[in-house]
């Protein structure tokens, strides 16, 4: 492979999407144009140790992967691997974080990726830290003129000031991926067990107004001025609300829902879902690529839900599935996402 870019490749990680990264990586590597790039597939366990292995295969964490950390050495950047009692190093050109949750998409990794000097791909420290904490994304996003829900937050032990609410409401973690915690309340009496279930995830807990209407999502890819829209989805529900990775085999589908690519929506409506969707990344600072997930109302405004910075790449996610209706295959949403952090790697 003389000549490929030599490109880090993590996954797993300590959050509660530990399984999905594993499926995301995999996806990743059936997708890695081998002609143009040599992977190094470190593997980050439950624990939080880190392994150098051979892939996201089924028994990674068993394996024999070795001890392999990022250097801090910004003059040799790459990992530090240990082998015999020693180390060697291993230079990369660029890392790919396929890491979901807490440390993967919150500007944990991302931190650690900036003091390596090691050009990597997704959105910065500020951007993921912002877009993690759904109140703080919020309130900019609402300084910035775009709709978002009314919400409180609660935090530490205190109880949930419920006066005024307007019932049905959503409990959720202020700082946790997916639907995990987040609980549907339609009473007051019900307000503690929904705080309890979402204080497993985090200390900070969001009270938010339910809106009514259909949940609509758009893929966004790029920095700056030139960044790529895809395809809007909408979540089509049975019942209940939409859970995401919260099922046995999310491969089979959900019990309740099912993502339509492309949604069902009006030409104007769609128009304005993707803008809305570009305007939500760039307030936010976003780059590389995120998922803004959103709310269409019935008189047609368009109110925030939350944005992934490093969004599922699994075979059932919703972020491959709108690029590839956008005519952007997997295989080349990664080759930009690379390409652009080395681009912007001098920035």
């Amino acid at each position: 492979m003389t000549g490929s870019l030599k490109v880090g490749i993590l996954f797993g990680g300590c959050s509660e999407e530990h399984d999905v990264s594993v499926k995301s990586a995999r996806e990743v590597a059936r997708n890695l144009a081998a002609a143009t790039y040599e992977p190094f597939y470190v593997g980050i366990t439950r624990s939080g140790a880190w392994k150098l292995c051979d892939g996201p295969h089924e028994d990674w964490e068993n394996g024999d992967g070795r001890t392999a950390v990022l250097s801090p050495d910004r003059s040799a950047p790459g990992l530090l691997v240990l082998a015999d009692g020693k180390y060697e190093t291993i230079g990369l050109d660029v890392v790919l974080p396929v890491l979901h949750g807490k440390f993967g998409e919150d500007g944990a990794v991302q931190g650690l990726l900036e003091l390596s000097g090691i050009p990597y791909a997704g959105c910065n420290v500020p951007s993921s830290a912002l877009c993690m904490d759904k109140s703080l994304a919020y309130l900019v996003a609402g300084s910035s003129g775009i709709a978002t829900p009314n919400f409180r937050i609660v935090t530490g032990d205190e109880p949930a000031d419920a006066h005024g609410l307007n019932y049905p409401v959503f409990v959720k973690p202020a700082r946790s991926g997916s639907s995990f915690g987040v609980g549907k309340v339609s009473c007051e009496a019900d307000l503690p067990e929904a705080l309890e279930s979402a204080r497993r995830y985090d200390t900070k807990v969001l009270i938010e107004e339910a809106v009514a209407g259909k949940e609509v999502g758009c893929a966004v890819l790029g920095d700056g001025r030139y960044v790529t829209v895809g395809e809007v989805d909408h979540i089509a529900l049975s019942h209940g609300f939409f859970r995401i990775h919260q099922e046995s085999a999310p491969e089979s589908g959900s019990e309740n829902s099912t993502p339509v690519v492309p949604a069902d929506i009006s030409p104007d409506e769609r128009a304005l879902v993707r803008e809305t969707a570009q305007a939500v990344y760039r307030a936010l600072g976003c780059r590389g690529l995120s998922r803004v997930d959103m709310f269409l109302k019935d008189d047609g405004t368009v109110v925030l839900n939350e944005v992934n910075t490093l969004p599922g790449l699994t075979s059932y996610s919703r972020f491959p599935r709108m690029m590839a209706a956008a005519g952007l295959p997997l295989a080349e949403v990664i080759d930009r996402l690379l390409s652009s952090a080395l681009e912007g790697a001098g920035r």
